[in-house]
């Protein structure tokens, strides 16, 4: 049955969204069991896996804001956008003076090729990531201070899927898909048209999760870079793997790159915790074993520390899916410390000091971008949330910053969080890449 099977989605592959029918009518219908809710906090619940003979696909159609439309602000807060009719807007960075810098990115198109990324690409097509890459960092500026961005300049382009971007000095370092670039910056500047300087070669050809974030370390001297996996689970052999699924630290004076923490499905957002000064990163779990696992997560980062793929996940919980097992290793694999919800895609943290804009409730956590799922039934994330903290760990569970970027019945988006950065006025920024736009967040009696 289950080869039979294969054969017939390899021919409704190549009439596209037949392939999809399959999944949600021929294969069983696979829903969730428990609450977002319940796969939260420190301590979420984790039921047994349910493995189905096809992956759950539960989409939702791009259709973008009408005029005047925004998402939805939590009380005491309002929203407006900043900048919008974008390309794609992924990534941001705060320049010294203010400036905004968004890249405008997407996946370079180099999953390994195999019927299942295949059709995962006609999914995510279908969810608004099929757009070419736009391969340039724009330069936003709000020069009279009114909360929206007057001024608009590429500032680098023909880049190669970039992310992460990092100022240190006049060093500004741009994270592309493959390999880290350093440029010369002035305070200032609207664009840069000199060449980059290859600083390091990343992990790349085949690029299942092809984004790279960086952050400098609090002394400059180092960068800190994140590699996802180059699949689910390992399912294309560990040898693809290599170097992959885990945090990097990058010495700037001898360019060696050395591994930090490992065991990381798909790190993302990197953020010094204000009061302790360790290290955070919110991670994308595995797929494909029910609606209910497995929650993504953010965690104070242990250096050493293995945090459990694709062996294990929320520390000694085996993946039977991996093989060889490694015992010796799950034995040694790391609890996060606090889950924000299976399958919400969540990417982007920011920690909220400094964010004078909003009511002081908002002032003493981190907020979290949660791209949204396409494989959980009913759908998880599309929102942007707040993580309470004390004492330099998260307290109590997350709040709802902003919401309504899901359509009412689940079938439709207007927008997709991805990252969250303060700006230079407290106010909380947000890239909605569907949505084309950066949102400007901040209390409802702020301008």
């Amino acid at each position: 049955m289950a080869r039979n099977a294969l054969v017939f989605v390899a021919i409704l592959a190549s009439v596209g969204m037949a392939c999809v029918v399959f999944w949600n009518v021929v294969a069983r219908p696979e829903y969730a069991t428990l609450t977002v809710m319940e796969g939260m906090g420190p301590h979420p619940k984790l039921p047994q896996p349910d493995e189905t003979l096809m992956p759950t696909v539960n989409i939702a159609r791009p259709v973008g804001w009408q005029a005047g439309q925004t998402p939805v602000a939590a009380p005491g807060l309002s929203v407006t956008a900043f900048a919008n009719e974008l390309d794609h807007p992924r990534w941001l960075y705060r320049l010294p003076n203010g400036d905004i810098l968004v890249a405008e990115s997407n996946s370079p198109g180099t999953d390994v090729p195999t019927l299942k990324t295949k059709i995962a690409g006609l999914i995510m097509s279908r969810a608004g990531a099929g757009v070419p890459s736009p391969d340039r960092i724009v330069l936003l500026r709000d020069a009279n201070g009114d909360g929206k961005a007057e001024i608009r300049s590429v500032f680098l382009e023909k880049l190669h899927s970039p992310f992460g971007m990092a100022l240190i000095g006049q060093d500004l370092y741009v994270a592309n898909t493959d390999a880290i670039l350093r440029f010369t910056y002035h305070d200032g500047d609207l664009r840069i048209t000199q060449p980059g300087v290859k600083v390091v070669d990343l992990p790349s050809g085949y690029n299942h999760h092809w984004t790279k974030n960086i952050l400098p370390s609090p002394d400059g001297r180092a960068l800190y870079v994140t590699v996802g996996s180059n699949s689910n689970v390992g399912e294309n052999g560990m040898a693809v793997e290599e170097d992959r699924a885990r945090i990097d630290r990058l010495d700037l004076a001898t360019g060696k790159l050395a591994p930090f923490a490992t065991g990381l499905r798909n790190p993302n957002g990197l953020a010094w915790e204000p009061q302790t000064g360790a290290l955070w990163v919110v991670v994308n779990e595995r797929d494909e074993i029910g609606s209910d696992l497995v929650p993504d997560y953010i965690t104070a980062v242990k250096e050493g520390a293995f945090y459990g793929w694709p062996y294990s996940y929320y520390g000694q919980h085996v993946d039977a899916r991996a093989q060889p097992p490694q015992p010796d290793l799950v034995a040694k694999a790391v609890v996060p410390d606090y889950a924000v919800g299976p399958h919400t895609a969540s990417l982007g943290i920011a920690f909220s000091q400094g964010a004078d804009a909003l009511p002081d409730t908002w002032r003493h956590g981190l907020f979290v971008a949660q791209h949204g799922s396409w494989n959980r039934r009913p759908k998880s994330g599309y929102k942007v949330i707040y993580v309470p903290f004390e004492n330099g760990q998260p307290a109590g569970l997350p709040r709802d910053v902003l919401t309504g970027f899901l359509a009412a019945g689940e079938e439709h988006v207007y927008g997709r969080p991805v990252d969250v950065l303060l700006a230079r006025d407290g106010a909380l920024l947000v890239t909605d890449d569907v949505g084309k736009t950066v949102w400007r967040v901040s209390s409802a009696e702020q301008p």
